[in-house]
């Protein structure tokens, strides 16, 4: 007789009963992802996927029609929950960047999610999948952050593009206002970093906080014209920016970061040989859509809403 470990045996469980409730064929299904975790896959009729893991809800693969791969995930990523996935769309909430209170960029990128819904029939003859999924505050978010939360968090696969939504309640029965800081800190997949093809454009004039030069002293400075990579860390929050930047991958093509709603500033980083010597920085570039220069503050009952959506544009 087979002898199920229990984590296998649970995330078994998980995916048959998230098919069960919302898989949607050709469209929307359930498997057992790397290190056995739960993933959600999505198909979209032209060809593209996406995959979402429930383990913090991260978007960890994003292939054009062509097989062609937008996303990156890390070669040291760990696929056994004992640490946030490391690539792909990890969300940072709620806190952004290191806090007293909790680990780094908060808590949602290292818990489980849960389903609560599905679609692919917006319009029939064209569908687009689409996974939604929810976390609330329990007793392992109230140790960091004691207040009830209630999150959701959708990934649509678009015909070109893809859309990621992420909405915050406090709760009617909520007794003050709560306030966080946010972003989906998006990895994208380049051909060389340090190449000067490789460069994100649409910041310039925006005033940012160069984190790699002082963490204490952030004051502002205007952005003198286009971010490159190459020369040492970049780690860049640029505040109240345009709804587009877009990332020259080096193939020609560009990435288009559309914060379409909600989100008010964008973060651009790049680890170069902090990150590793093996040159595994030159791989990827990371554009987030954020909401951290200033805090979002939300009244009992108020729900706070921010979409991103992702497209690939030949230049």
């Amino acid at each position: 007789m087979r002898v199920i470990p229990r984590a296998s045996a649970l995330n078994e469980r998980i995916v048959q009963d998230a098919n069960a409730a919302f898989s949607i064929p050709g469209s929307v299904v359930f498997e057992e992802g790397k290190g056995g975790l739960p993933v959600c896959k999505l198909t979209h009729k032209n060809g593209g996927t996406a995959e979402v893991y429930l383990f913090g809800a991260c978007v960890t693969s994003w292939c054009q029609p062509s097989g062609d791969e937008v996303l990156f995930v890390r070669p040291d990523a760990v696929w056994d929950k004992s640490k946030p996935i490391s690539g792909g769309i990890p969300i940072c909430f709620p806190r952004f960047g290191p806090s007293p209170e909790m680990q780094q960029h908060g808590f949602a990128r290292n818990v489980d999610w849960v389903v609560c819904s599905s679609s692919a029939d917006p319009n029939p003859d064209d569908p687009e999948p689409s996974v939604m999924f929810k976390l609330k505050d329990n007793d392992y978010t109230r140790e960091m952050w004691d207040v009830g939360f209630e999150a959701t968090y959708e990934v649509t696969l678009r015909r070109d593009k893809l859309k990621i939504e992420f909405c915050v309640r406090n709760p009617p029965d909520a007794e003050k206002p709560i306030d966080f800081t946010a972003a989906v800190h998006t990895y994208v997949e380049v051909v060389d970093a340090a190449s000067p093809e490789c460069l994100v454009r649409g910041l310039k004039g925006k005033r940012y906080v160069d984190k790699a030069i002082d963490t204490e002293n952030l004051a502002p400075e205007p952005c003198a014209g286009d971010v490159t990579f190459g020369t040492g860390l970049i780690d860049r929050v640029f505040q109240e920016t345009e709804p587009e930047a877009l990332l020259h991958v080096g193939t020609g093509a560009a990435v288009s970061v559309e914060n379409t709603h909600g989100w008010t500033d964008t973060v651009v980083w790049n680890p170069h040989e902090t990150l590793d010597k093996e040159g595994t920085w030159k791989k990827f570039v990371c554009v987030e859509s954020a909401a951290i220069s200033k805090k979002v503050t939300l009244d009992p009952e108020k729900v706070w809403r921010a979409e991103t959506n992702l497209c690939v544009i030949d230049l």
